[in-house]
């Protein structure tokens, strides 16, 4: 290794010292501002949906109930469901709370988050982690990779038992059910790479009524965790 290498992978090591400290005040801040907010559902779906289309109008139903019912809603900030979230939330007057992410593209804070409860991340699992600590249940629209990946984040942590159960609700039967027959035809059927008992973990709906029948079923039969945060997770 060159001297000129050297020097640079010192530099890279010193770097990431200073990045553990980023990384712990992201946390301090995040868990100072949402450990008294109460019981929350996180609401998350596409950021490009846009005002008036099909799921941007049902994920505004859904969180506006959602309060009414005396949950907060937590999504990711920015604009598409992330908005309509907050905004049915700021309609019904109850807690909104937006975990925005820096990106180069999409995410801008939307007008609809509590001044107070708007929070700033640089760091993606960070940001996962709040999502999932804070939140009694989770509300799944339409979307693409990024919700996914926090759909599928979310069923593993519940699978491998490093959260608590609780409900993970799919809205939008006609988006969601060509996934479902697929997970359950070759992840379950064919490939036995799922157990049978994980296909009860993903109830699909288009109704916001049946959303809070779910949660309220859920928390009101035996053996199921408080409303409380996931303190399993950190």
């Amino acid at each position: 290794m060159t001297k000129r290498h050297q020097k640079a992978w010192h530099q890279l090591n010193a770097e990431n010292s200073w990045t553990m400290f980023k990384v712990l005040s992201e946390f301090v801040e995040g868990f100072e501002k949402l450990n008294q907010i109460g019981p929350c559902v996180s609401v998350f779906g596409s950021a490009r949906s846009k005002p008036g289309s099909k799921y941007y109008e049902l994920a505004c139903e859904v969180a506006f109930k959602l309060c009414e019912e005396g949950y907060g809603v937590i999504t990711g900030g920015g604009p598409g469901i992330m908005e309509a979230g907050n905004k049915g939330a700021y309609k019904a007057e109850g807690l909104s709370v937006g975990l925005n992410i820096d990106l180069p593209f999409e995410q801008n804070s939307n007008v609809y988050i509590d001044d107070d409860k708007n929070i700033y991340h640089r760091y993606f699992f960070i940001r996962k982690v709040m999502f999932v600590k804070y939140a009694q249940a989770f509300v799944a629209m339409p979307g693409g990779f990024g919700t996914m990946d926090e759909l599928f984040e979310v069923l593993t942590l519940i699978q491998t038992k490093k959260i608590s159960e609780v409900p993970v609700i799919l809205m939008g039967t006609e988006f969601w059910t060509g996934l479902i027959q697929w997970v359950k035809g070759t992840m379950l059927d064919k490939h036995n790479n799922i157990s049978p008992g994980d296909m009860d973990l993903l109830p699909i709906t288009d109704d916001p009524r049946e959303v809070i029948n779910i949660i309220h079923e859920f928390y009101e039969g035996e053996g199921h965790a408080e409303l409380e945060p996931n303190y399993t997770l950190l």
